[in-house]
C-alpha cells in the first residue's frame, strides 16, 4: 500500500485509534484513475472548489462555475477544465502556472448539495492557452490540463442538502457569450479595465457607483 498519510495523520489517527480504519479506507475509496462512476460524477457537475497554492507557500480556494460537464475526464488519468473570464486577478491559474512545465499540485472537491455526494481528486496541472479543447468550452480564457494523481469519494453526512434554483446567467453560451457584469460597471474601476473590457460599460446600461453596486450584490442583481 502506497503511504497516503504523512507523519501528522498517522499520529492523530494514533491518538484516535484510527489507524487501521484509515488504512482500511484508503484500500477501499483512494484510486490513482477515475472509473466510469466518478467519471459520470464529475461530468454531471456544474461547479467545483478549486485549491491551488501560491510561490509564497499560502494556499487558497476557489468556487468555479459553468455549464454542466465544465470539467471532462478525457482518460482514467487526464481532466480537462476551462477559466472563464473573472476580476482580473488569476489568482487560481497564476498558482497552477507558477511551476510552469514541472505542473501544479491541485485540490478538486466536487459536490451534489441535493443528493448529497461529494468527490475529491488531487491532480498535477498546468496552464494551456492554445490547448485543443479549447473548442470544447466557447468563452474559455485559458484551459487547465491536468494528471490524476488521487481520487476519492468522502462520506456526504454534513453536507447540508440543498435545491438548485438556476444556472448562472453569466454562464458563456455556445457562442461563448455571456453578460457583462455589474462590478465592471462601478464608475472607479473604469480607467483600469484591460483593452477588451474599456468602453462596453456604455452598452451595458451605463456607469454604477459603489453604492449601487452594493445594493446589486446584496440582492442578488449583481
Amino acid at each position: 500500500m502506497n503511504e497516503f498519510y504523512g507523519p501528522a495523520q498517522r499520529a492523530l489517527q494514533d491518538d484516535f485509534d484510527t489507524r487501521r480504519l484509515a488504512d482500511t479506507l484508503q484500500a477501499a475509496i483512494i484510486t490513482e484513475e477515475i472509473d466510469d462512476d466518478r467519471k459520470s460524477f464529475i461530468e454531471s457537475r456544474d461547479f467545483f472548489f478549486l485549491s491551488t497554492v501560491g510561490a509564497d507557500g499560502w494556499p487558497t480556494v476557489s468556487y468555479k462555475g459553468g455549464p454542466v460537464g465544465m470539467v471532462q475526464v478525457e482518460d482514467p488519468r487526464t481532466i480537462v477544465f476551462p477559466s472563464y473570464d473573472g476580476n482580473g486577478m488569476f489568482l487560481s491559474m497564476g498558482n497552477v502556472d507558477t511551476h510552469g512545465g514541472e505542473g501544479a499540485k491541485i485540490g478538486m472537491l466536487f459536490v451534489d448539495f441535493e443528493t448529497p455526494n461529494r468527490l475529491r481528486l488531487h491532480a498535477t496541472a498546468r496552464v494551456h492557452r492554445d490547448d485543443p479543447a479549447m473548442d470544447r468550452f466557447p468563452g474559455a480564457d485559458l484551459i487547465v490540463r491536468a494528471r490524476v494523481e488521487n481520487s476519492f469519494v468522502n462520506c456526504a453526512r454534513y453536507v447540508h442538502p440543498h435545491t438548485r434554483v438556476a444556472s448562472s446567467e453569466y454562464v458563456p453560451d455556445a457562442d461563448g457569450a455571456q453578460p457583462y457584469p455589474a462590478w465592471k460597471r462601478m464608475d472607479l474601476i473604469q480607467p483600469v479595465l484591460s483593452d477588451r473590457d474599456q468602453g462596453r460599460a456604455a452598452a451595458a446600461g451605463g456607469e454604477i457607483d459603489v453604492e449601487e453596486y452594493a445594493r446589486r450584490l446584496a440582492d442578488g442583481t449583481s
